[in-house]
């Protein structure tokens, strides 16, 4: 009985520690499209297609959307409706991550060597776990963490091509683009324009007052304070 018991015991922690399924027809009580909530915000799901980093969709991407909880899609929706009254938006470039295209992007990274001009100019893509470019575990997976950018709703706006990483139809000058692997990316970065720096500054005050927390190695990536799942990654397909 004793061993029975240790074995169960020993299933159940399994069971907790193992990510969360679903698919997106069947999401969790408090995830949404973030479409259903706020659609005047730009989606440019970059891990869903070939223009990012490894070069291919990684794995769980069925579709290029954005699934977050509900909390952190109705707060965007309030970022929204501020920049809207300046005639500015949200782009957003990465949502939800599932657990197996962490577990993707990791063993990509691994696997290879040398720098990318575009992705990461002046690292090893070995490096990049050690550097703190890519991580082991994503706050992505929690559900509540974006990474977004600002755009104008000028449609005549000239389009902005950063040297590094990707930019978004209208985007603003972030003095980066998304996901590049580069200290230039560090929010408070050195030698960036001053017009890159007081856009920065703008979508950190943006998030903050409605109660996203910026990572300060990427300008682009915020997290809800209050976040629902703080212990727990889910790995449903985005679809």
């Amino acid at each position: 009985m004793g061993v029975r018991t240790s074995i169960l015991s020993l299933a159940a922690a399994a069971f907790f520690l193992l990510p969360a399924a679903g698919t997106a027809e069947t999401l969790p009580d408090d995830f949404v499209h973030l479409s259903d909530v706020a659609s005047a915000i730009a989606q440019d799901i970059r891990y869903a297609g070939a223009d990012n980093v490894v070069g291919r969709p990684l794995l769980g991407y069925r579709r290029a959307v954005c699934i977050l909880t509900r909390e952190a899609a109705n707060a965007l929706a309030r970022v929204q409706s501020d920049l809207e009254k300046r005639g500015l938006g949200l782009v957003v470039f990465d949502c939800l991550r599932p657990v197996r295209a962490v577990d993707d992007l990791v063993t990509w990274t691994k696997a290879g060597t040398g720098p990318h001009p575009r992705w990461h100019p002046n690292v090893v893509r070995g490096d990049l776990i050690a550097k703190g470019y890519v991580g082991l575990k994503s706050t992505h997976s929690r559900g509540s963490t974006v990474d977004a950018a600002v755009v104008t709703t000028d449609r005549l706006a000239p389009a902005y091509e950063p040297a590094c990483g990707a930019a978004a139809p209208r985007m603003l000058d972030f003095g980066t683009g998304f996901d590049c692997f580069d200290d230039a990316s560090r929010t408070d970065a050195q030698g960036i324009s001053a017009e890159a720096r007081v856009n920065r500054k703008l979508l950190v005050q943006a998030m903050d007052r409605h109660g996203f927390r910026n990572y300060p190695g990427e300008w682009w990536h915020f997290t809800l304070r209050n976040e629902p799942h703080k212990q727990q990654r889910f790995d449903m397909s985005i679809e």
